[in-house]
C-alpha cells in the first residue's frame, strides 16, 4: 500500500484542479468562487420562492376580505328576510321588502342563452380560421375578433339600445311570436308585445361580448394539435367535420371547457351592456321577451338611490349571491378540467 505525503498529495489536487480548469477553460479562481456563486443563486431562489408565496398569500387575504365584507354588508338583510329572499319576486323600496328571484332568474337565463349562442358560432370561427381560411386573411381575421373583446361594455349597450334593439322589435320577435303561436312551450316562451327590450335582447348583446373569447381561446388550443394527427384522419377519407370531431375536439377539449367557461364567468357579471337592453323589470316572466332584469343591472340601477339599511344590505346580499355563482360556477369548471385531464392522461 503506498503512501502519499500530505504536502504531496495537495500539489496532486491543485494540478488536478489546474488541469479541469484548462480543459473547460475556467480561471482555477472562478472555481475557487463557485461554492460562492451557488451560495448567491440559492439566496436569490429562496428570496423568489418568498417572495411568490407572499404574493399568492395576499390574493387570499385580499379574496377573504372581499368575502367578509359582503357577508357584513349583506347581514341585515339575511336577518331580515331569511331564506325569502331567494324566493320572494317582491322589490319594494318604499315598504323595505325585497327578494332576489327576478335578478337571480334574468342572470342565469341570460347567461345560459348567451352561452347557447356563442359557443357553436365561436368553435365554427376557431374551426375556420384554422382549417378552412385562406392563410392571408387568417390573422386579418383573428385580430378584428379579438378586437371585440376590447369594446368597453357601455358602447355594447349604446349599440343595443338604439340599434340592435329597434331591429329586434321590428323584424325578430314579430316573426318569433307568429312563428310559435300555437305551439305547446314555445309559444309560452315566445310570448308578448314584441318591446323591442328584454331578456332575449339581453341574451343576444352577452353573446356577441363572449364570442370573442370563445373564438380566440378555442382557435389556439386548435393549432397545438399536432399536424400528423390531422393529416391521418384526412389520410383515411374523414371530412373536416369528422376531423374537428373526432381527432381536434377530443385532442383540445381540456382547453375550449377552460374558455368556455371563462366566456360564462364574464355573461354571470356583465352589467352596463345589460342594463341597458333588458329592461329592468322586476318580475319573472315566462316569455323571453318580456324585460327583467340581472343581479349587476339591479346593483347598477339602484346602489346610488339605495337610502336605509336594508335596502343598500338588500343590494349588497344580491352582490353576495353574484358572487357565490360565479364561484360556483368556476369551481365546477374546475372539477371538470380535472376530470378531462385526468381521463385524457
Amino acid at each position: 500500500m503506498t503512501v502519499v505525503e500530505p504536502d504531496r498529495r495537495e500539489r496532486n489536487g491543485a494540478m488536478e484542479v489546474t488541469d479541469f480548469a484548462l480543459a473547460q477553460k475556467i480561471t482555477p479562481a472562478v472555481i475557487v468562487d463557485r461554492p460562492r456563486a451557488l451560495g448567491r443563486i440559492a439566496l436569490i431562489d429562496r428570496i423568489f420562492h418568498h417572495l411568490t408565496r407572499t404574493a399568492a398569500i395576499i390574493v387570499l387575504i385580499i379574496l377573504g376580505g372581499v368575502i367578509v365584507s359582503l357577508f357584513r354588508g349583506a347581514l341585515p338583510a339575511i336577518k331580515t328576510f331569511g331564506f325569502g329572499f331567494f324566493t320572494s319576486q317582491a322589490w319594494n323600496p318604499v315598504n323595505d321588502n325585497f327578494g332576489a328571484l327576478p335578478a337571480m332568474y334574468g342572470t342565469i337565463v341570460t347567461s345560459i342563452i348567451a352561452m347557447l349562442i356563442a359557443v357553436p358560432v365561436g368553435l365554427g370561427v376557431a374551426t375556420f380560421l384554422t382549417e378552412l381560411c385562406p392563410h392571408p386573411l387568417r390573422r386579418p381575421i383573428g385580430v378584428a375578433i379579438e378586437l371585440l373583446a376590447g369594446i368597453p361594455s357601455i358602447i355594447y349597450g349604446i349599440w343595443g339600445l338604439f340599434v340592435f334593439a329597434p331591429f329586434v322589435q321590428v323584424h325578430v320577435q314579430p316573426a318569433l311570436i307568429a312563428g310559435f303561436a300555437g305551439v305547446p312551450v314555445l309559444s309560452n316562451l315566445f310570448a308578448g308585445p314584441p318591446y323591442g327590450i328584454g331578456v332575449l335582447t339581453a341574451s343576444f348583446i352577452l353573446a356577441i361580448m363572449v364570442l370573442p373569447f370563445i373564438a380566440s381561446i378555442s382557435r389556439d388550443v386548435f393549432e397545438t394539435v399536432p399536424t400528423v394527427l390531422k393529416e391521418a384522419a384526412t389520410g383515411i377519407g374523414c371530412t373536416t367535420w369528422e376531423m374537428m370531431r373526432h381527432v381536434v375536439l377530443p385532442y383540445s377539449r381540456v382547453g375550449v371547457v377552460g374558455g368556455v367557461m371563462l366566456a360564462l364567468g364574464r355573461a354571470l357579471g356583465e352589467t352596463m351592456a345589460v342594463t341597458f337592453v333588458i329592461g329592468n323589470a322586476h318580475k319573472v316572466s315566462p316569455s323571453l321577451l318580456a324585460p327583467g332584469t340581472t343581479i349587476s343591472a339591479t346593483i347598477a340601477n339602484e346602489f346610488t338611490e339605495a337610502v336605509g339599511d336594508i335596502y343598500t344590505s338588500a343590494l349588497i346580499e344580491l352582490g353576495l349571491i353574484l358572487f357565490l355563482i360565479t364561484f360556483m360556477v368556476l369551481a365546477m369548471a374546475r372539477y371538470m378540467l380535472m376530470r378531462l385531464e385526468r381521463t385524457s392522461a
